[in-house]
């Protein structure tokens, strides 16, 4: 049995979690380049998990199992999404995706390719 308070702190965290899932989306559909695109899902949307699955653990605890498959999801979560969003920059620096650092070995003008001798 949840009792008044808790039921109250479970729907606040999973408001926020819903809130903060859903500003990483629109920052997903937003931004315009691929390096913008990655910092809003990866920073909102993993505190947006991270307030759901407190929340789960609030409400196995209340039921009396002690959440311990919601704490695994937690930490496999803010394990892997760090490392998930460095490979996929790293890709996309190679790749030369839109918004990416410059190509250092391509002249920019003509007047670089003169003055460089190429």
């Amino acid at each position: 049995m949840v009792s008044q308070a808790w039921e109250w702190l479970i729907a606040g965290c999973v408001l926020a979690g819903t809130f903060f899932t859903f500003v990483g989306a629109i920052g997903l559909n937003r931004f315009r380049d691929t390096f913008q695109r990655l910092h809003a899902p990866t920073k909102a949307s993993t505190l947006g998990i991270g307030m759901l699955l407190i929340a789960s653990m609030i409400a196995a605890w209340q039921e009396g199992r002690p959440g311990f498959a919601e704490l695994l999801i937690t930490l496999f979560v803010f394990l892997t999404a760090p490392v998930s969003a460095s490979l996929l920059a790293q890709a996309a620096i190679r790749r030369r995706c839109k918004g990416g650092p410059p190509a250092s070995a391509a002249p920019e003008t003509p007047q670089q390719t003169e003055r460089e001798g190429l």
